[in-house]
């Protein structure tokens, strides 16, 4: 008898993909775009007060 070893298959990534850096990434992400609406806004009230 022979051992035969499991097959991995491809996208066998999605499944170890650590959940705190997805957890990270979303934050960072969220943090980023909450930042640059804040700059627009700035911007934006700057050029009405010409």
């Amino acid at each position: 008898m022979t051992a035969e070893t499991p097959v991995k298959p491809v996208m066998d990534e999605e499944r170890n993909f650590p959940r705190g850096l997805a957890i990270r990434l979303f934050a960072y992400l969220v943090a980023g775009h909450v930042l640059a609406g804040f700059l627009y806004l700035l911007f934006e009230a700057g050029a009405q007060g010409r």
